[in-house]
């Protein structure tokens, strides 16, 4: 895997993991986006997209050929051992693929954003975790016009991920995501100067070593 600073960000959904990504984006820093990644291995002809349909039946695909990812989810939704097998089916080559991307990036850090970063345990060769955040009826009022779910449907999403206070504790750093997009445009330059800088030192110091983190709460970079 490459050597360079990974940082990965997380957050619950409707946090606005994704508004963050492109303001590092926006900076040129390289984006690696697991759910996009996860999509990517499922396309219209791929292995993945053969092995799934072979488990599921071609139920799960549209008539398009494309996989329904809204019919999965309701298949999988309440069936543990689906679920489990689906993971089987995809996170090896999911990962397989975020590796292939990680090691061609030569910037001095990145972005691995990784919405169950939490949930999954998926941190140990993360050098600093990034959690966005905001409060959780703002979360449920934009997932609710964002995917034109009943508050209920959010709710029932919501429980099947870690809480707000469970990513707080392990976040490294914090950006809140309360406003608007233009809110986030200085706290995400702070953090690029910071993280800039502490790939130069590591660069520098290679004996140094990011992965030493305090686990107690941290302050947000910005308050919105």
């Amino acid at each position: 895997m490459s050597s360079v600073v990974l940082i990965g960000l997380t957050g619950g959904i409707g946090s606005g993991k994704s508004a963050v990504c492109r303001e590092f984006e926006r900076l040129g820093v390289p984006i690696v986006d697991a759910d996009i990644v996860s999509r990517e291995v499922v396309e219209p002809g791929s292995d993945g997209l053969r092995a799934v349909v072979e488990f599921f039946g071609d139920e799960i695909l549209d008539s398009q050929g494309m996989l329904d990812r809204a019919r999965l989810r309701q298949l999988i939704f309440d069936d543990e051992e689906k679920r489990v097998t689906l993971e089987s089916i995809l996170h090896p080559k999911i990962r397989d693929r975020i590796r292939e991307q990680l090691d061609a990036i030569e910037t001095p850090y990145s972005i691995m954003c990784v919405p169950l970063l939490v949930e999954k345990h998926g941190y140990e060769n993360i050098d600093r975790i990034l959690v966005v955040d905001c409060p959780v009826e703002i979360q449920i009022l934009r997932v609710m016009k964002r995917d034109n779910l009943t508050r209920e449907r959010v709710g029932s999403i919501m429980r099947t991920q870690a809480t707000r206070e469970q990513r707080l504790r392990l976040a490294d750093d914090i950006v809140e995501n309360a406003s608007g997009i233009e809110s986030l445009r200085k706290p995400v330059q702070i953090l690029h100067d910071k993280y800039t800088t502490i790939a130069q030192q590591l660069k520098s110091e290679p004996q140094a070593n990011a992965k030493h983190r305090d686990r107690s709460p941290k302050q947000p970079v910005s308050r919105g």
